[in-house]
Protein backbone atom coordinates (compact mmCIF):
# COMPACT_ATOMS: atom_id res chain seq x y z
CA UNK A 1 0.00 0.00 0.00
CA UNK A 2 0.89 3.51 -0.16
CA UNK A 3 0.09 6.42 1.98
CA UNK A 4 -0.62 9.37 -0.28
CA UNK A 5 -0.23 8.40 -3.86
CA UNK A 6 -0.30 11.67 -4.78
CA UNK A 7 2.65 12.78 -3.49
CA UNK A 8 4.63 9.53 -3.35
CA UNK A 9 3.53 8.54 -7.07
CA UNK A 10 3.82 12.01 -9.01
CA UNK A 11 5.56 12.09 -12.03
CA UNK A 12 9.29 13.72 -12.72
CA UNK A 13 7.92 17.10 -14.34
CA UNK A 14 5.09 17.53 -11.74
CA UNK A 15 7.34 16.86 -8.89
CA UNK A 16 10.31 19.67 -10.39
CA UNK A 17 7.71 22.07 -10.50
CA UNK A 18 6.04 21.15 -7.12
CA UNK A 19 9.56 21.46 -5.66
CA UNK A 20 10.55 24.85 -7.30
CA UNK A 21 7.12 26.74 -6.19
CA UNK A 22 8.19 25.69 -2.91
CA UNK A 23 11.54 26.55 -3.00
CA UNK A 24 10.27 29.99 -3.86
CA UNK A 25 8.54 30.79 -1.27
CA UNK A 26 10.50 29.22 2.06
CA UNK A 27 13.74 31.41 0.30
CA UNK A 28 11.24 34.60 0.61
CA UNK A 29 9.99 33.35 3.78
CA UNK A 30 13.75 33.09 5.44
CA UNK A 31 14.13 36.55 3.81
CA UNK A 32 11.83 38.05 5.89
CA UNK A 33 12.59 36.15 9.16
CA UNK A 34 15.77 34.81 9.58
CA UNK A 35 18.53 37.58 9.70
CA UNK A 36 21.51 34.79 8.48
CA UNK A 37 19.64 33.78 5.56
CA UNK A 38 18.89 37.47 4.74
CA UNK A 39 22.56 38.17 5.33
CA UNK A 40 23.63 35.23 3.27
CA UNK A 41 21.72 36.10 0.13
CA UNK A 42 22.18 40.19 0.08
CA UNK A 43 26.05 38.84 0.10
CA UNK A 44 24.95 37.09 -3.28
CA UNK A 45 23.02 39.80 -4.44
CA UNK A 46 20.43 37.85 -4.49
CA UNK A 47 16.78 38.13 -3.70
CA UNK A 48 13.32 35.75 -3.24
CA UNK A 49 12.45 36.84 -7.06
CA UNK A 50 15.76 35.57 -8.25
CA UNK A 51 14.62 31.71 -7.26
CA UNK A 52 12.07 30.67 -9.39
CA UNK A 53 12.47 26.90 -10.07
CA UNK A 54 13.97 24.42 -7.76
CA UNK A 55 17.37 24.22 -10.71
CA UNK A 56 18.25 27.80 -8.99
CA UNK A 57 18.87 26.22 -6.17
CA UNK A 58 22.84 26.07 -6.98
CA UNK A 59 22.55 29.85 -6.33
CA UNK A 60 21.49 29.28 -2.51
CA UNK A 61 24.34 28.91 -0.19
CA UNK A 62 24.90 25.98 2.18
CA UNK A 63 23.84 25.73 5.88
CA UNK A 64 26.59 23.94 8.09
CA UNK A 65 26.41 22.29 12.02
CA UNK A 66 28.61 25.46 12.69
CA UNK A 67 25.92 27.65 11.35
CA UNK A 68 23.58 26.24 13.57
CA UNK A 69 25.97 26.40 16.48
CA UNK A 70 27.44 29.91 15.83
CA UNK A 71 23.20 31.50 16.11
CA UNK A 72 22.27 28.88 19.02
CA UNK A 73 19.73 28.54 20.46
CA UNK A 74 17.17 30.47 18.26
CA UNK A 75 18.86 31.83 15.72
CA UNK A 76 17.65 30.05 12.99
CA UNK A 77 13.84 29.89 13.73
CA UNK A 78 11.61 31.79 11.09
CA UNK A 79 8.41 31.23 13.25
CA UNK A 80 7.69 33.39 16.16
CA UNK A 81 7.93 31.43 19.59
CA UNK A 82 4.12 31.55 19.77
CA UNK A 83 3.55 29.36 17.75
CA UNK A 84 6.47 26.73 18.09
CA UNK A 85 4.68 24.22 20.17
CA UNK A 86 7.77 21.19 20.28
CA UNK A 87 11.20 22.16 21.06
CA UNK A 88 13.99 19.22 20.30
CA UNK A 89 17.44 19.05 20.50
CA UNK A 90 20.67 17.07 18.75
CA UNK A 91 24.07 16.82 20.05
CA UNK A 92 26.50 19.57 18.88
CA UNK A 93 30.24 19.65 18.61
CA UNK A 94 30.38 21.45 21.62
CA UNK A 95 28.25 21.44 24.72
CA UNK A 96 25.33 23.10 23.41
CA UNK A 97 23.20 21.25 21.61
CA UNK A 98 21.46 21.98 18.20
CA UNK A 99 17.72 23.20 19.13
CA UNK A 100 14.89 22.65 16.52
CA UNK A 101 11.42 23.88 17.16
CA UNK A 102 8.60 22.71 15.64
CA UNK A 103 5.19 24.55 14.56
CA UNK A 104 1.80 22.18 14.56
CA UNK A 105 2.14 22.37 10.61
CA UNK A 106 5.58 21.15 11.17
CA UNK A 107 4.34 18.10 13.06
CA UNK A 108 1.81 17.33 10.71
CA UNK A 109 4.21 17.26 8.17
CA UNK A 110 6.44 14.61 10.05
CA UNK A 111 3.87 12.72 11.48
CA UNK A 112 2.32 12.32 7.66
CA UNK A 113 6.03 11.29 6.50
CA UNK A 114 6.45 8.88 8.95
CA UNK A 115 3.18 7.60 8.13
CA UNK A 116 4.32 7.18 4.61
CA UNK A 117 7.21 5.51 5.95
CA UNK A 118 5.21 3.09 8.33
CA UNK A 119 3.06 2.14 5.37
CA UNK A 120 5.90 1.31 2.95
CA UNK A 121 6.71 -1.16 5.67
CA UNK A 122 3.43 -3.10 5.74
CA UNK A 123 2.38 -1.21 9.03
CA UNK A 124 -2.03 -0.84 8.95
CA UNK A 125 -4.88 0.15 11.70
CA UNK A 126 -4.77 -3.83 13.33
CA UNK A 127 -1.21 -3.69 14.06
CA UNK A 128 0.38 -3.08 17.85
CA UNK A 129 3.54 -1.13 17.19
CA UNK A 130 6.39 -0.62 19.73
CA UNK A 131 8.69 2.50 19.80
CA UNK A 132 11.65 1.48 21.09
CA UNK A 133 13.78 4.79 20.62
CA UNK A 134 14.41 7.42 23.13
CA UNK A 135 11.83 9.94 23.85
CA UNK A 136 12.55 13.31 24.65
CA UNK A 137 15.26 15.58 23.54
CA UNK A 138 16.10 12.73 20.88
CA UNK A 139 13.81 13.05 17.57
CA UNK A 140 13.14 9.16 17.72
CA UNK A 141 10.52 8.33 20.02
CA UNK A 142 8.24 11.39 19.12
CA UNK A 143 8.52 11.08 15.76
CA UNK A 144 8.07 7.64 15.14
CA UNK A 145 5.12 7.40 17.81
CA UNK A 146 3.22 10.36 15.78
CA UNK A 147 3.54 8.45 12.99
CA UNK A 148 2.32 5.01 14.60
CA UNK A 149 -0.77 7.25 15.61
CA UNK A 150 -1.37 8.50 12.42
CA UNK A 151 -1.77 5.04 10.43
CA UNK A 152 -4.12 4.43 13.20
CA UNK A 153 -1.87 1.18 14.45
CA UNK A 154 -1.58 0.69 18.71
CA UNK A 155 1.48 2.51 19.60
CA UNK A 156 3.27 1.07 22.79
CA UNK A 157 5.15 4.07 23.91
CA UNK A 158 8.05 1.69 25.58
CA UNK A 159 11.37 3.74 24.96
CA UNK A 160 14.52 2.50 26.08
CA UNK A 161 15.76 0.38 28.81
CA UNK A 162 13.94 -2.47 31.20
CA UNK A 163 14.85 -4.55 28.23
CA UNK A 164 13.24 -7.82 30.01
CA UNK A 165 9.84 -6.23 30.69
CA UNK A 166 9.64 -4.70 27.10
CA UNK A 167 10.54 -8.36 25.62
CA UNK A 168 7.68 -9.96 27.63
CA UNK A 169 5.47 -6.84 26.84
CA UNK A 170 6.30 -8.45 22.93
CA UNK A 171 5.02 -11.76 23.58
CA UNK A 172 2.07 -10.71 26.12
CA UNK A 173 0.48 -7.86 23.92
CA UNK A 174 1.09 -9.58 20.88
CA UNK A 175 3.02 -6.76 19.23
CA UNK A 176 3.60 -6.95 15.35
CA UNK A 177 5.68 -3.78 14.32
CA UNK A 178 8.96 -1.94 16.56
CA UNK A 179 11.02 0.93 15.80
CA UNK A 180 14.71 1.02 16.84
CA UNK A 181 18.07 1.15 16.39
CA UNK A 182 19.91 -1.96 15.03
CA UNK A 183 22.04 -2.52 17.58
CA UNK A 184 19.00 -2.82 20.56
CA UNK A 185 16.95 -4.86 17.87
CA UNK A 186 20.13 -8.00 18.82
CA UNK A 187 20.22 -6.78 22.15
CA UNK A 188 16.66 -7.46 22.73
CA UNK A 189 16.65 -10.90 20.67
CA UNK A 190 19.96 -11.76 22.82
CA UNK A 191 17.57 -10.87 25.79
CA UNK A 192 14.52 -12.59 24.55
CA UNK A 193 16.66 -16.05 24.43
CA UNK A 194 18.02 -15.16 27.85
CA UNK A 195 14.54 -15.31 29.39
CA UNK A 196 13.21 -18.17 27.46
CA UNK A 197 11.25 -16.41 24.81
CA UNK A 198 11.29 -18.14 21.48
CA UNK A 199 10.56 -16.98 18.10
CA UNK A 200 7.22 -19.36 17.54
CA UNK A 201 5.82 -17.27 20.69
CA UNK A 202 5.71 -13.80 19.44
CA UNK A 203 4.24 -11.69 16.34
CA UNK A 204 7.04 -9.77 15.16
CA UNK A 205 7.13 -9.05 11.56
CA UNK A 206 7.82 -5.42 10.93
CA UNK A 207 10.96 -3.46 12.29
CA UNK A 208 11.67 0.16 11.62
CA UNK A 209 15.45 0.84 12.15
CA UNK A 210 17.78 3.79 11.85
CA UNK A 211 19.66 6.19 14.06
CA UNK A 212 22.74 4.61 13.11
CA UNK A 213 24.97 2.54 10.39
CA UNK A 214 23.91 -1.05 9.99
CA UNK A 215 24.48 -3.69 7.59
CA UNK A 216 23.25 -6.41 5.30
CA UNK A 217 24.80 -8.75 7.42
CA UNK A 218 23.22 -7.07 10.64
CA UNK A 219 19.85 -7.30 8.73
CA UNK A 220 19.89 -11.07 8.21
CA UNK A 221 20.91 -11.32 11.94
CA UNK A 222 17.72 -9.46 13.37
CA UNK A 223 15.00 -10.80 10.84
CA UNK A 224 16.70 -14.39 11.81
CA UNK A 225 16.21 -14.13 15.70
CA UNK A 226 13.07 -12.19 16.02
CA UNK A 227 11.32 -13.38 12.63
CA UNK A 228 10.17 -10.24 11.11
CA UNK A 229 11.46 -8.10 8.37
CA UNK A 230 13.75 -5.07 8.65
CA UNK A 231 13.41 -1.75 6.87
CA UNK A 232 15.64 0.87 7.20
CA UNK A 233 14.92 4.61 8.27
CA UNK A 234 16.85 7.42 7.74
CA UNK A 235 16.65 11.04 9.20
CA UNK A 236 18.11 13.96 10.98
CA UNK A 237 16.47 16.82 13.57
CA UNK A 238 17.92 19.94 11.87
CA UNK A 239 15.48 18.36 8.94
CA UNK A 240 12.77 16.95 10.53
CA UNK A 241 13.61 13.53 12.44
CA UNK A 242 12.73 10.10 11.24
CA UNK A 243 10.69 9.72 7.91
CA UNK A 244 13.07 11.84 5.92
CA UNK A 245 13.23 8.45 3.40
CA UNK A 246 12.36 5.33 3.65
CA UNK A 247 12.66 1.81 2.48
CA UNK A 248 9.43 0.41 0.38
CA UNK A 249 9.12 -3.42 0.15
CA UNK A 250 11.03 -3.85 -2.82
CA UNK A 251 14.72 -2.60 -0.35
CA UNK A 252 16.41 -1.41 -3.20
CA UNK A 253 17.27 2.06 -1.82
CA UNK A 254 15.14 4.60 0.69
CA UNK A 255 12.49 7.05 -0.78
CA UNK A 256 13.18 10.81 -0.25
CA UNK A 257 9.76 12.72 1.16
CA UNK A 258 11.23 14.96 -1.83
CA UNK A 259 8.06 17.42 -1.67
CA UNK A 260 9.35 18.25 1.72
CA UNK A 261 12.97 17.56 1.46
CA UNK A 262 14.78 18.66 -1.77
CA UNK A 263 18.11 16.18 -1.96
CA UNK A 264 21.10 16.87 -3.86
CA UNK A 265 24.60 15.57 -3.66
CA UNK A 266 27.85 17.71 -3.91
CA UNK A 267 31.69 17.14 -3.59
CA UNK A 268 32.87 17.67 0.18
CA UNK A 269 35.92 19.29 -0.91
CA UNK A 270 34.72 21.48 -3.91
CA UNK A 271 30.97 21.93 -2.86
CA UNK A 272 30.22 21.50 -6.86
CA UNK A 273 26.57 19.11 -6.93
CA UNK A 274 27.36 15.59 -8.32
CA UNK A 275 24.78 13.92 -10.86
CA UNK A 276 22.45 11.55 -10.12
CA UNK A 277 24.52 8.15 -9.29
CA UNK A 278 27.83 9.89 -8.06
CA UNK A 279 28.59 9.25 -4.40
CA UNK A 280 28.95 12.43 -2.25
CA UNK A 281 28.38 14.59 0.93
CA UNK A 282 24.12 14.40 1.01
CA UNK A 283 22.63 18.27 1.00
CA UNK A 284 18.52 18.62 2.09
CA UNK A 285 16.69 21.61 1.80
CA UNK A 286 13.71 21.63 3.56
CA UNK A 287 11.00 22.95 1.44
CA UNK A 288 8.09 23.48 3.92
CA UNK A 289 9.30 23.60 7.19
CA UNK A 290 8.47 26.73 9.19
CA UNK A 291 9.44 26.30 12.59
CA UNK A 292 13.46 25.90 11.72
CA UNK A 293 13.78 25.82 7.58
CA UNK A 294 17.31 24.91 6.52
CA UNK A 295 18.85 26.03 3.00
CA UNK A 296 21.44 23.31 1.89
CA UNK A 297 22.28 22.05 4.75
CA UNK A 298 24.91 19.59 4.79
CA UNK A 299 24.57 16.61 6.43
CA UNK A 300 27.79 15.13 6.18
CA UNK A 301 26.45 11.99 5.16
CA UNK A 302 27.72 10.38 2.49
CA UNK A 303 25.98 8.13 -0.13
CA UNK A 304 24.56 8.42 -3.76
CA UNK A 305 21.02 9.65 -4.95
CA UNK A 306 19.79 6.20 -6.98
CA UNK A 307 18.27 7.28 -10.56
CA UNK A 308 15.22 4.63 -12.28
CA UNK A 309 12.14 3.96 -10.93
CA UNK A 310 11.07 1.54 -7.95
CA UNK A 311 9.36 -1.60 -9.00
CA UNK A 312 6.96 -0.51 -5.81
CA UNK A 313 4.93 2.16 -7.72
CA UNK A 314 6.93 5.24 -5.54
CA UNK A 315 8.72 7.69 -8.25
CA UNK A 316 10.16 9.42 -5.43
CA UNK A 317 14.27 9.71 -5.73
CA UNK A 318 16.26 6.80 -3.54
CA UNK A 319 19.11 7.24 -1.57
CA UNK A 320 21.35 4.53 -0.89
CA UNK A 321 22.38 3.50 2.16
CA UNK A 322 25.07 5.77 4.09
CA UNK A 323 28.44 5.17 3.42
CA UNK A 324 30.09 7.32 6.67
CA UNK A 325 30.59 10.53 7.08
CA UNK A 326 32.58 13.56 5.71
CA UNK A 327 33.75 14.69 9.28
CA UNK A 328 34.19 12.50 12.56
CA UNK A 329 31.34 12.07 14.20
CA UNK A 330 30.56 8.85 15.81
CA UNK A 331 27.06 7.74 16.40
CA UNK A 332 27.11 5.71 19.21
CA UNK A 333 23.28 4.35 20.90
CA UNK A 334 21.28 7.15 18.33
CA UNK A 335 23.42 9.37 19.68
CA UNK A 336 25.81 12.24 17.83
CA UNK A 337 29.20 12.12 19.57
CA UNK A 338 32.32 14.26 17.96
CA UNK A 339 36.11 13.74 19.66
CA UNK A 340 35.85 17.53 20.20
CA UNK A 341 33.37 17.30 22.92
CA UNK A 342 35.41 14.87 25.00
CA UNK A 343 38.53 16.89 24.57
CA UNK A 344 36.56 20.09 25.56
CA UNK A 345 35.63 18.07 28.81
CA UNK A 346 39.06 16.45 29.14
CA UNK A 347 40.37 20.41 28.65
CA UNK A 348 38.09 21.60 31.26
CA UNK A 349 39.94 19.62 34.25
CA UNK A 350 42.91 20.55 35.82
CA UNK A 351 44.09 16.58 36.64
CA UNK A 352 44.74 15.95 32.72
CA UNK A 353 46.60 16.15 29.85
CA UNK A 354 45.80 17.15 26.85
CA UNK A 355 46.00 13.51 25.37
CA UNK A 356 42.60 11.25 25.37
CA UNK A 357 41.88 8.58 23.00
CA UNK A 358 37.87 7.15 22.28
CA UNK A 359 37.65 3.44 21.89
CA UNK A 360 34.43 2.83 20.50
CA UNK A 361 32.93 -0.86 20.18
CA UNK A 362 30.35 -3.15 20.24
CA UNK A 363 30.06 -5.54 23.13
CA UNK A 364 26.35 -7.74 23.35
CA UNK A 365 24.79 -6.41 20.43
CA UNK A 366 25.29 -2.72 21.99
CA UNK A 367 27.41 -0.01 21.13
CA UNK A 368 30.31 1.12 24.12
CA UNK A 369 32.41 4.01 24.26
CA UNK A 370 35.67 4.14 26.78
CA UNK A 371 37.71 7.33 27.07
CA UNK A 372 41.17 6.82 27.56
CA UNK A 373 43.01 10.23 29.15
CA UNK A 374 46.32 10.83 30.60
CA UNK A 375 47.08 12.24 33.89
CA UNK A 376 49.36 15.05 34.21
CA UNK A 377 52.91 14.28 35.79
CA UNK A 378 52.10 16.30 39.27
CA UNK A 379 48.89 14.54 39.41
CA UNK A 380 49.79 11.13 38.60
CA UNK A 381 51.36 9.82 41.76
CA UNK A 382 49.57 11.60 44.37
CA UNK A 383 46.46 10.30 42.41
CA UNK A 384 47.09 6.32 42.09
CA UNK A 385 48.82 6.19 45.52
CA UNK A 386 44.78 6.05 46.73
CA UNK A 387 42.02 3.89 45.50
CA UNK A 388 40.06 6.39 46.92
CA UNK A 389 41.08 9.07 44.95
CA UNK A 390 40.76 7.13 41.39
CA UNK A 391 37.62 6.20 41.81
CA UNK A 392 36.50 9.94 42.89
CA UNK A 393 38.28 11.32 39.63
CA UNK A 394 37.20 8.79 37.56
CA UNK A 395 33.45 9.66 38.56
CA UNK A 396 34.08 13.15 38.37
CA UNK A 397 35.06 12.64 34.78
CA UNK A 398 32.04 9.98 33.78
CA UNK A 399 29.62 12.73 35.14
CA UNK A 400 31.03 15.91 33.15
CA UNK A 401 30.98 13.03 29.87
CA UNK A 402 27.57 12.05 30.50
CA UNK A 403 26.51 15.35 30.92
CA UNK A 404 28.15 17.34 27.55
CA UNK A 405 27.31 13.70 26.15
CA UNK A 406 24.19 12.29 27.23
CA UNK A 407 25.23 9.13 27.56
CA UNK A 408 27.28 7.16 29.99
CA UNK A 409 30.84 6.34 28.80
CA UNK A 410 33.62 4.13 30.50
CA UNK A 411 36.61 5.62 31.62
CA UNK A 412 40.76 4.43 31.98
CA UNK A 413 43.18 6.67 33.89
CA UNK A 414 46.41 6.45 31.94
CA UNK A 415 49.86 7.19 33.03
CA UNK A 416 51.70 10.14 31.27
CA UNK A 417 52.75 9.32 28.01
CA UNK A 418 51.18 5.98 28.45
CA UNK A 419 48.94 6.96 25.20
CA UNK A 420 50.54 6.06 22.07
CA UNK A 421 52.04 8.93 19.92
CA UNK A 422 51.96 9.85 16.65
CA UNK A 423 54.97 11.75 14.07
CA UNK A 424 51.44 12.07 11.69
CA UNK A 425 48.06 13.29 12.45
CA UNK A 426 46.78 11.63 16.52
CA UNK A 427 45.08 8.96 16.80
CA UNK A 428 41.96 10.18 18.71
CA UNK A 429 39.32 7.74 18.09
CA UNK A 430 39.46 3.55 17.50
CA UNK A 431 36.04 2.36 16.25
CA UNK A 432 36.38 -1.91 16.91
CA UNK A 433 32.67 -2.06 15.64
CA UNK A 434 32.97 -4.79 12.70
CA UNK A 435 30.38 -3.14 10.06
CA UNK A 436 30.83 -5.65 7.94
Amino acid sequence: MIWNPNKECMSRDEMSALQGKRLHKIVEYVYHNVPFYRHKLQERDLTPDDIRTIEDIVKLPYTTKKDLRDNYPFGLQAAPQSEIIRIHASSGTTGNPTIVGYTRKDIGVWSECMARCLTAFGVGRDDIFSVAYGYGLFTGGLGAHNGVEMVGASVVPASTGNTEKHARLIRDLGITGIACTPSYALYLAETMEQIGITKDQIKLRVGAFGAEPWTEKMREEIEERLGLKGFNIYGLSEVMGPSVSYECQAQHGSHINEDHFYPEIINPVTLEPLPKGQSGELVFTTLTKEGMPVIRYRTRDLCSLMPGECSCGRTNVRMTPIAGRSDDMLIIRGINVFPSQVESVVLSMKEFAPRYLLVVDRINNLDTLEVQVELRQEYFTATFDTPAAIDELKKRLRDKLRSVLSINAQVQLKAPNAIERSQGKSVRVIDKRKLQ
